[in-house]
């Protein structure tokens, strides 16, 4: 057993699925396919099950899979650790996050305060971002929405509500609020399901025995601003994109929606059994030491959100 075929089966196994894994690993699929069947003659057992071309992790391959990750993943945090010990800069460090516009600033003002930092930036849905923390791809994610993969710990950064944008000269254009059974034949602009948008949409429906009808589909938040300006639809915006000054160029008159929960809460994310460098290790205390923007929390008394509210533009 050697690490290549660890590497080959780690690769295969998140796939399950030869071609795409051999695409990824830059192999051919007749040699990856003989690598993994040599190492289940080594191991004994088979770690799939076949059926024709299809394949599936077994339950030895989930138990074998659990620790080959954490011994890769020690591997690689060796060779972060020499590579930190050995530059002059205080090393790397990844963050993954559902939209960018959530951790821009942050970022921007992070490595104006450590230059020497190198910065990776990568935009992923909830599932992914598990996986990336998992295979040590990156230190921290910015989530909108719970990640419970194991040892995984995580800190809130800020809380704030999600507002209703609706388009310029639409019937609840001036409205202070509105409930959802009063927009439930709206047609709303959001994302793909894995994005926070979407799961709040579906629960703030769901709780209402409702099914909200959908006019747009995509894979980034930070366009439905656009979109519902350009009167495809409504939309769930949080009330950083109206502070962040978006609307400037975009312009959408903004609604609270009268419903329980109806906000976003932001976590800092890592995988508490991999290692950190410098540079994350910075990092952590950057975002996590100052006000990571300015959020609204929740008032009991109201169901509704205290701090400054959004002047219609």
């Amino acid at each position: 057993m050697d690490l290549l075929q660890l590497r080959y089966f780690q690769t295969v196994a998140r796939y399950e699925h030869i071609s795409r894994a051999a695409d990824e690993l830059h192999v051919a699929q007749p040699s990856l396919s003989r690598t993994i069947a040599r190492l289940e003659a080594e191991l004994g057992c088979p770690l799939f099950d076949r059926q024709g071309r299809r394949i599936r992790l077994n339950q030895y391959g989930a138990m074998f899979l659990r620790h080959v990750d954490r011994a890769l993943s020690e591997l690689d945090d060796g060779r972060r650790a020499l590579r930190d010990a050995r530059d002059t800069g205080l090393g790397r460090v990844g963050v993954a996050s559902e939209t960018l516009l959530t951790i821009t600033h942050v970022l921007g003002s992070f490595r104006a305060a450590h230059p020497r930092a190198d910065v990776r930036l990568f935009q992923a849905t909830a599932q992914e971002m598990e996986r990336r923390l998992r295979a040590g791809e990156v230190d921290f994610c910015v989530a909108s929405q719970p990640l419970t993969g194991t040892n995984l710990e995580s800190v809130e950064l800020a809380r704030e509500e999600v507002l209703l944008a609706v388009p310029r000269g639409h019937w609840l254009d001036g409205r202070e609020s509105v409930t959802i059974p009063e927009i439930a034949d709206e047609p709303f602009v959001t994302t793909r399901v894995g994005h926070w948008q979407r799961a709040l949409l579906d629960r703030l429906f769901g709780s209402e025995g409702l099914v909200p009808t959908l006019s747009c589909e995509g894979d980034e938040p930070g366009a439905s601003q656009d979109m519902i300006s350009a009167g495809l639809g409504i939309g769930l915006i949080p009330a950083i994109s109206r502070q962040a000054g978006t609307d400037s160029h975009v312009p959408v008159a903004w609604v609270h929606l009268d419903a329980a929960d109806c906000h976003r809460v932001l976590t800092l994310v890592r995988n508490r059994d991999t290692y950190l460098s410098e540079a994350a290790l910075k990092f952590r205390e950057f975002i996590t030491s100052r006000p990571f923007m300015t959020h609204r929390l929740p008032d009991p008394r109201r169901g509704r959100t205290t701090g400054p509210v959004p002047r219609q533009p």
